[in-house]
């Protein structure tokens, strides 16, 4: 007979947790949904940083339908913690968004070339369709029209991200 944990009765494998705390598996055991066998990393993390006894206690104080969410959580939180002692999940949400700001400053500055680009192109379209001014180079002989034709050269904007200022984005011309 299968019982609500996946383990047979009489022969139970040990979830991840109680196989760390080398003690018997009981049928209602409180890890075992959230901790399986085949993952024992995530409750050894957990473990490390938290402690079983206070895990026991914070998932038996929640409904049960929270439990999973807290868990995720918690394996989160002791990965982090384990892979940075000091920072943890504060040390990853701050390197996170140091870089949403500087792709946010990385796509102002695309944006803004955008429209520098279409302004440019709308004055070149103007000019080209003999709505510019009247002055003697676009006086409208084919003389005139062949110097409107060619390019302007005007300064183009390269972004270079500095390295040393933290990936702060810089224009050169």
């Amino acid at each position: 007979m299968k019982e609500s944990g996946g383990r047979k009765q009489g022969a139970a494998a040990p979830c991840a947790a109680c196989k760390l705390l080398r003690r018997r598996c009981a049928h209602d055991c409180v890890f075992a949904p959230y901790f399986p066998a085949d993952e024992p990393h995530k409750f050894a993390n957990v473990h490390k940083v938290f402690g079983a006894s206070n895990v026991n206690k914070m998932l038996q104080e929640l409904p049960v339908h929270q439990r999973g969410d807290a868990v995720s959580s918690m394996v989160y939180e002791a990965s982090a913690r384990i892979r940075d002692p000091v920072y943890g999940c504060v040390g990853a949400i701050s390197s996170l968004q140091q870089q949403i700001d500087t792709l946010q400053t990385q796509l102002a500055f695309a944006q803004a070339e955008v429209v520098h680009l279409q302004v440019r192109q709308q004055n070149a379209s103007v000019s080209h369709n003999g709505f510019g001014s009247t002055s003697p180079t676009n006086s409208g002989s084919p003389s005139s029209k062949h110097v409107g034709s060619q390019a302007k050269q005007i300064f183009d904007m390269d972004m270079i991200v500095d390295q040393a200022s933290l990936g702060e984005p810089m224009w050169s011309c």
